[in-house]
């Protein structure tokens, strides 16, 4: 991790880099390696989520809820997540191929998944869905604005800035932390 001034640099600044490099390095690679990636990885990491965050789609899944997820991961490894949760709809940021099925390094619609209260309206209207007894969970600071949309926002181990919204806002907090979940 870099340093700043003597101290660690935040981890927005830390998954800014990670996201930088995979960025630049995406360019070329063939779209069916990086799915095959992918599924390993999951594979791999399927039993380490946060117990949490999947209890509480199992339990909405139960009750019928319709699950969307929304994330700035790429929507091929999101996607693989998301089946072994349950997940009905799943966005991701989506990267251009070319006729060779590599990767350009071109991301795709990013005005829509840098938006996720866009996205959300988007699959209100598109699968007819309802705010009525929503729940919605987030991380960081970009998700205040879906957050703000349902009625029930969770905010689950978040970073500064979508913690102290939070508090203001008296929206639950949530934070697990090896075999502890602490509720705020």
């Amino acid at each position: 991790m870099q340093k700043l001034a003597g101290q660690k640099a935040p981890y927005e600044k830390y998954i800014g880099s990670v996201i930088k490099g995979f960025d630049q390095n995406i360019k070329g690679v063939r779209y069916d390696e990086f799915s095959k990636v992918a599924k390993k990885v999951v594979a791999f990491h399927k039993n380490r989520i946060y117990r949490y965050s999947s209890e509480l789609a199992k339990k909405l899944k139960k009750k019928n809820y319709y699950l969307l997820a929304i994330s700035h991961s790429p929507q091929k490894v999101v996607k693989e997540f998301g089946k072994k949760l349950g997940f009905n709809k799943i966005y991701g940021r989506i990267f251009e191929t070319d006729r060779k099925k590599r990767f350009t390094g071109k991301m795709l619609y990013p005005e829509l998944i840098f938006d996720k209260a866009k996205i959300l309206k988007r699959a209100i209207e598109k699968e007819k869905l309802t705010l009525k007894g929503s729940v919605g969970v987030g991380d960081t600071e970009t998700d205040i604005g879906f957050l703000k949309m349902v009625e029930k926002p969770i905010c689950f181990n978040p970073n500064q800035k979508l913690y102290k919204h939070a508090k203001r806002a008296g929206w639950e907090i949530v934070i697990e932390r090896k075999d502890v979940i602490c509720h705020l």
